[in-house]
């Protein structure tokens, strides 16, 4: 998104620049130059609203989300702490998993808000457990499914012995045709860190 606000600047305001010479001799182009001009500032805070800032992280880290993204905070990364993601839509999803007895509630906020706040732009994420466990998760995952970063479960915080602070949760209730090996290795707990390709 970045990139297409850098793009329509240099596409509007070069025009501009030729146009203002001419306009001394031409009425007719003055108006044109106040015309391009209007426009290029409208096109300007179109776009500035849609990139969202990120906020430096105030508590412990828990998230770090690296690669291929318009929205950082920390360097070339994202960084986030447990409140930064609270602060994202929250949302529930009642599950039984191939770990857990019965049915469980977890809540914490979809994948695809996580990747819009950091304006991916990639197609595959390569994610990483706190034991240096890591995989591969197609981007399309988190687009097409309600797959939950849940950071608690049965209303109480997911700690590390509890396979928290994140643990990836499919709805595997609500889509059975995710009920395979492919996706149980793609549900990483314990996750600390997220490079998008």
């Amino acid at each position: 998104m970045i990139r297409w606000q850098v793009a329509l600047k240099f596409f509007i305001l070069v025009p501009i620049l030729k146009i203002s010479f001419l306009g001394k001799r031409h009425k007719s182009m003055k108006i044109l130059t106040k015309f391009f001009f209007s426009a290029a500032l409208s096109a300007s805070v179109i776009f500035a609203e849609d990139v969202q800032a990120l906020e430096a992280p105030t508590g412990p880290v828990i998230l770090v989300v690296s690669g291929k993204l318009g929205n950082t905070n920390v360097g070339d990364e994202a960084h986030f702490d447990r409140e930064m993601l609270k602060a994202l839509p929250q949302h529930e999803t009642v599950t039984h998993t191939p770990w857990h007895d019965g049915e469980v509630s977890f809540v914490g906020p979809l994948g695809r808000d996580l990747l819009e706040a950091v304006g991916a732009e990639a197609t595959n994420m390569h994610i990483t457990a706190l034991n240096d466990y890591a995989v591969d998760v197609p981007v399309d995952d988190f687009m097409t499914y309600d797959v939950l970063l849940a950071m608690s479960a049965n209303g109480r915080a997911l700690r590390v012995r509890d396979q928290g602070p994140i643990f990836i949760i499919y709805p595997f209730d609500e889509r059975p045709e995710l009920r395979n090996d492919i996706t149980v290795h793609r549900s990483v707990w314990q996750v600390k860190r997220i490079d998008l390709k």
